[in-house]
């Protein structure tokens, strides 16, 4: 059983990272049902354990460290962040299947939007194609929606995915998000779409259960 919980206002993230490691050390000893936490955090950047200190552009906002994988991101108002804290004992001790999941599921949450959200070879995270835009290699342009960076204990997982619903997209210049210095980022609002949280909310309990099929 999934406990989906929704943290209103925003959450701060120290006391948040806090709370979901005793969370996951909770679902590990079998004293609590898995957990998915539905928040937006104050703007801030977190650090993952791949961060090149040369891609902190302009410390406009509070940094932390945040023991996930990948590298710099930024977490904002109007960015729907998905703490997704899963037991893997019973879905599959694959970890690059898990991600994958987590790859499907945001793509299939964006296809309730009517948006074509893709996966690509060296770019962590999910991406949208820009045909307004030319990119640096001549083709469309490709923008960033959501980030995905995740953390295995014990074969719980921890952190998650952020999706991109209406941020202030200038809050990412302070950083190179991801290390990927040749896109751009963009969001739900900013593709035309009038989608608010509960929206998205919607779409992610609806695509759930299809897209985390189970890891063999």
């Amino acid at each position: 059983m999934v406990e989906w919980t929704h943290l209103p206002g925003l959450a701060p993230y120290a006391e948040t990272l806090a709370a979901m490691e005793a969370r996951v050390a909770a679902i590990t000893a079998g004293r609590a049902d898995e957990a998915i936490w539905l928040l937006e955090h104050p703007p801030l950047y977190t650090a993952g354990t791949s961060t090149n200190p040369a891609d902190l552009l302009d410390a406009r906002f509070p940094v932390h460290v945040a023991g996930r994988g990948g590298q710099y991101t930024y977490h904002g108002p109007g960015q729907r962040v998905i703490y997704a804290m899963l037991d893997l004992n019973q879905r599959g001790r694959d970890v690059r299947c898990y991600v994958r999941d987590l790859e499907n599921w945001v793509i299939a949450t964006l296809a309730e939007f009517g948006v074509k959200g893709e996966i690509r070879p060296g770019r962590v995270g999910v991406w949208v194609t820009r045909p307004e835009r030319a990119g640096p290699d001549g083709k469309p342009a490709e923008d960033k929606i959501a980030a995905i960076g995740v953390k295995i204990r014990r074969w719980v997982s921890f952190h998650g995915i952020s999706i991109n619903v209406e941020p202030d997209l200038s809050h990412f210049n302070g950083i190179v998000p991801c290390g990927i210095r040749d896109h751009g980022v963009t969001s739900l609002v900013d593709l035309g779409l009038p989608v608010t949280m509960d929206d998205l909310d919607t779409a992610l309990k609806t695509t759930f259960v299809r897209a985390f099929s189970g890891c063999p």
